[in-house]
């Protein structure tokens, strides 16, 4: 019998979403190992914004103003990996909307045993985009998109790499899913398994709110230019450096 595996999982779920829950539970039935749901953070109902959420300098640096939803898709976000840090634990964090690979085990065993090669790992995007393979474990190929594929509904993630993200998420100011990609802000290399291991329902999400925006254009883009440029020269911890 082989030795189970060494991680934690996670699946980030509101708790009000019953039927989604229902879904976790049939979907989490093709694999055997176990898991647990984190109670996500419900921005609808936050009393108040938290105190990493500076919205006059998010409108001056973004351009637009994250929504409730989006700031407490964040919060749970950061509280699986305050959970990955304290569990000391290699852990895999799900948002509910996800579908497994029939495989899906097999290759998670393999990213474990190949355990060098990798400290973040994307399992699931939104978008195509190109990639270069670094190496291939058991018909596994471990790659760096050369592109942003968006999503944050299945990645993993070493207690090293939690840590600097929390730490690096002293102040909110974009979408978790962008946030995971913006190395130059946290230094770290997102790198991803393909074919991914991990689909999503396309099922409305319950947790954040964010439609498709508009792209900053025009004069409000200049001004969002200077007032990032002012960012990194007066601030110690730019939240756009270059």
């Amino acid at each position: 019998m082989s030795a189970p595996l060494n991680i934690k999982i996670f699946v980030i779920s509101l708790q009000r979403s019953l039927d989604r829950r229902k879904q976790v539970e049939k979907e989490m039935q093709k694999i055997s190992l176990p898991w647990s749901f984190l109670d996500a953070i419900d921005g609808s109902v936050l009393a108040s914004r938290p105190i990493e959420y500076k919205p006059a300098k998010v409108k001056r640096l973004q351009g637009y103003e994250l929504t409730p939803n989006e700031i407490g898709c964040y919060l749970s976000h950061k509280e699986a990996w305050k959970r990955c840090v304290s569990e000391n634990s290699p852990t895999l964090v799900l948002e509910d909307d996800f579908v497994l690979a029939a495989n899906f085990e097999s290759v998670l065993g393999t990213i474990l045993e190949a355990d060098d090669c990798w400290d973040f790992l994307r399992l699931q995007g939104l978008y195509e985009v190109p990639y270069k393979t670094l190496v291939e474990k058991s018909g596994v190929a471990f790659v760096r998109n050369e592109g942003d594929a968006v999503g944050a509904t299945a990645y993993l993630l070493k207690p090293v790499i939690a840590r600097q993200l929390i730490q690096d998420s002293a102040d909110i100011y974009e979408p978790v899913d962008h946030f995971l990609e913006h190395h130059q802000k946290h230094g770290l290399e997102f790198l991803a398994i393909r074919p991914y291991p991990v689909d999503i329902t396309r099922a409305k999400s319950t947790i954040a709110d964010r439609s498709e925006r508009s792209p900053v254009k025009g004069l409000h883009k200049r001004w969002r230019s200077v007032a990032r440029a002012l960012d990194r020269v007066l601030s110690k911890d730019p939240w756009f450096p270059k």
